[in-house]
């Protein structure tokens, strides 16, 4: 039974090794490098690095992801709906559809209030 395991074991020992040897041969190489200031400091393109490395992004951007996130998940609740709407409208009748109805409304009353607020709203 052990057997059958040898090649998986060969495997990850000539996995390790090739890593082990790698490294050290990339530890080895690079060890002749000086550091100095210059090859220190980030490079950007031949620019000189001013400023901060990350931009500021306005809220804005982040409530309109978040909105977004939101209605994602959403919609992703009514797709199994959809797909067991035929089977279970003989056992609920009319009322599943109304439930999904009511969700959709509750979506769209939140909607309209971002709407509202001008959430969506980029220019502003």
């Amino acid at each position: 039974m052990l057997e059958n395991y040898l090649p998986v074991l060969m495997q990850m020992l000539m996995a390790a090794g090739f890593a082990g040897v790698t490294l050290l041969a990339s530890v080895l190489a690079g060890k002749s490098a000086k550091r100095n200031k210059m090859k220190d400091s980030a490079y950007e393109c031949g620019m000189l690095p001013l400023g901060e490395a990350q931009p500021r992004f306005s809220v804005k951007f982040y409530i309109v992801a978040m909105l977004f996130v939101l209605f994602d998940i959403e919609v992703v609740f009514m797709y199994p709906w959809a797909v067991i709407f035929k089977d279970y409208v003989a056992v609920f009748g009319a009322a599943i559809f109304w439930w999904m109805l009511s969700f959709v409304g509750i979506l769209l009353v939140a909607f309209v209030y971002a709407w509202r607020k001008k959430a969506l709203d980029w220019s502003s």
